[in-house]
């Protein structure tokens, strides 16, 4: 089986990533031998680094370059960060936010576009980036949203299964009695 390759475009916040990831094995599972790159908002970069399914992640600057707009033009600017968006061509660009600045990122990449339908989006003009757009109810949970999204947009059935956040402990970062913290997210 060839390899399909897409690029996630859910760039923040933390509570947004977490709850991508059990889309992510769905994806996985559905179809096997698929790959996910992922643009991120740098401060959260580490966090699809921790699901086997990534294999690269594109940080993007977009606080940074908003507190210090002269950082926009140094080594980790926009154009560093458009040269690494565009640099292979994707399956499929999944814009899994919603956001006027997701949609504006799904553009700029390589591929063919999907997303929330207007209605479905957080903000409804992301969805003039797409060329394939899926109504997601507003009132669903945000894990089930973002599960159905991805069933639609890659082909799959829905699965009916709980939430798996699909985490390797060997991508997980060490953690010591100093620093140890619980990962509960609520189950959709």
């Amino acid at each position: 089986m060839e390899t399909k390759r897409l690029l996630l475009v859910k760039v923040s916040s933390l509570g947004d990533l977490l709850f991508a990831l059990p889309a992510l094995t769905d994806a996985c599972q559905a179809l096997p031998g698929i790959r996910f790159d992922w643009v991120v908002e740098k401060a959260f970069a580490e966090i699809p680094t921790w699901h086997p399914g990534i294999d690269r992640v594109i940080p993007l600057g977009l606080r940074h370059w908003r507190r210090r707009p002269i950082s926009l033009f140094g080594p980790e600017g926009a154009w560093p960060f458009l040269r690494h968006l565009r640099e292979r061509h994707y399956d499929q660009v999944l814009d899994a936010q919603g956001l006027l600045k997701s949609g504006i990122i799904s553009a700029l990449a390589r591929g063919r576009k999907s997303g929330f339908d207007a209605p479905s989006a957080r903000e409804r003009s992301s969805a003039w980036f797409y060329t394939q757009r899926h109504p997601v109810p507003q009132g669903d949970h945000a894990i089930s949203r973002v599960r159905r999204l991805f069933a639609m947009a890659l082909g799959y059935p829905l699965p009916d299964s709980p939430p798996d956040y699909g985490l390797d402990p060997e991508r997980l970062p060490p953690l010591s009695p100093q620093t140890a913290a619980a990962f509960l997210p609520p189950l959709p």
